[in-house]
């Protein structure tokens, strides 16, 4: 199991994916339970092709059926003549059923998504949480016989998430329709599971180009910054794009048709220093999607800069500053409703914004215009190298400031010098004249 600190995540540090596990009412050989999956994390979103959870039983348990979800495996199940189980998995492995699959009418509430969870921090709550029931036999009938089961884990889709063990809490309360009437679970227990930058090690995802109005100069994304380019990975743009094997191809979700690229990114983050105002600075971003066979719907962009605690205007894209006082200089960048939230395959989106200036802190120098870190649905892009970034053009010969002073002094003299002769020689010429007149 990782640490604590290895599942930290300091820009969410109340980030977290729940399990809680209902235990509804007790069967003659078990339970049924409503097993409810939360997503708490403020701009980690669970993609396409969904979540997949599982664990290990405590005992011989056996799943006699599911709604909602189903075990990717039935299992051996030859010794049941009659009535086959679900699934007689040890350790099963659970996955959402596809929308359209199942009839509305016999649908839990929010089950069917296909595992897609969106992120606490950007669309409705529903969104944020997947439902599903099971039946569970070979089973403890009461809170003292039933054991909790172990090992939890989440995939999401891929790896990268530590779970806790299941503690058990008090029962779940719930409200009638007309919030008239309670009830409570028979018996409750939690799952808390954490993302893990460190358990998720790949490559990144995305990468990072930086420009300004004041150098011609564009920092490129670094060369191979997502992997090595490759012509089966990769396509030209006016190439011919078949996609007769698009949906069996990206059924997992992984595989990828990009552009090809120098950096053989999917995604790519591009921040322009555009204006610069007396009390205010402008920056245009652009996020484009080198993948021709995936599109990012309801997608964030994460940026952390001292100066986002301070923006006056943003076009395009809704924004959001992370609610932690210690992360005061990261905010969350999403896209309008009906307008921009879907980033289409081989497209882009863009929005510029307007920050205020602070005057003891502002500085066009060592690359202080541009982001920090910036992360794509949550995956981390590869920014360039920090000596790479478009500096202010440098005076060949630079002039020090007690050099400039002593030549505007003997600029200062010799101006005054040249007036004082000048008026010397007029009051002479003045003094002529009457006598010439003579």
């Amino acid at each position: 199991m990782m640490s604590s600190l290895a599942a930290y995540d300091l820009l969410d540090p109340n980030g977290s994916i729940n399990i809680i596990w209902d235990i509804m009412s007790w069967k003659p050989d078990g339970y049924l339970a409503t097993v409810r999956i939360s997503n708490l994390q403020m701009y980690r979103q669970i993609r396409s092709p969904g979540w997949t959870i599982g664990w290990t039983w405590a005992n011989k348990e056996v799943i006699w059926s599911m709604v909602g979800a189903q075990a990717i495996d039935r299992g051996d199940c030859s010794n049941f003549k009659t009535n086959i189980p679900h699934s007689c998995e040890t350790s099963p492995a659970i996955v959402d059923l596809l929308p359209g699959s199942v009839p509305q009418n016999q649908q839990l509430p929010n089950c069917c998504k296909g595992g897609v969870l969106g992120s606490w921090g950007q669309r409705d709550k529903a969104a944020t949480v997947s439902w599903f029931q099971v039946s569970v036999g070979h089973s403890g009938t009461s809170r003292k016989t039933v054991k909790v089961p172990k090992g939890f884990y989440l995939l999401g889709p891929g790896a990268g998430y530590a779970c806790s063990s299941a503690v058990v809490v008090p029962p779940s309360v719930f409200l009638s329709a007309d919030g008239r009437r309670k009830t409570r679970a028979m018996m409750t227990w939690t799952v808390t599971c954490t993302y893990s930058p460190t358990l998720a090690s790949k490559n990144p995802n995305c990468c990072v180009s930086l420009s300004s109005f004041y150098n011609p100069m564009i920092t490129p994304c670094s060369t191979c910054a997502c992997g090595r380019k490759d012509k089966h990975n990769c396509t030209k743009r006016d190439s011919e794009i078949s996609t007769l094997l698009k949906p069996n191809l990206v059924m997992d979700g992984e595989t990828q048709l990009l552009q090809c690229t120098q950096h053989m990114c999917p995604i790519q983050v591009h921040w322009h220093f555009k204006v610069n105002y007396k009390k205010h600075w402008r920056v245009k971003i652009s996020i484009t999607n080198f993948n021709y066979w995936l599109n990012y719907s309801h997608w964030n962009l994460v940026v952390q800069h001292p100066n986002l605690n301070n923006v006056t205007l943003v076009y395009n894209f809704t924004y959001k500053l992370l609610p932690y006082h210690s992360t005061s200089d990261t905010g969350v960048f999403y896209g309008v409703k009906e307008g921009n939230e879907l980033l289409m395959e081989a497209e882009n989106v863009q929005s510029e914004m307007i920050f205020g200036k602070d005057e003891k802190e502002f500085t066009l120098d060592q690359g202080w215009v541009f982001p920090r870190k910036v992360y794509f649905n949550g995956d981390e892009c590869l920014m360039p190298p920090p000596n790479s970034y478009p500096f202010l053009p440098k005076s060949p010969n630079p002039i020090h400031p007690l050099l400039f002073a002593a030549a505007l002094l003997l600029v200062l003299l010799a101006f005054c010098s040249f007036w004082c002769n000048s008026k010397i020689e007029s009051q002479k010429t003045q003094r002529k004249g009457p006598q010439l007149l003579r």
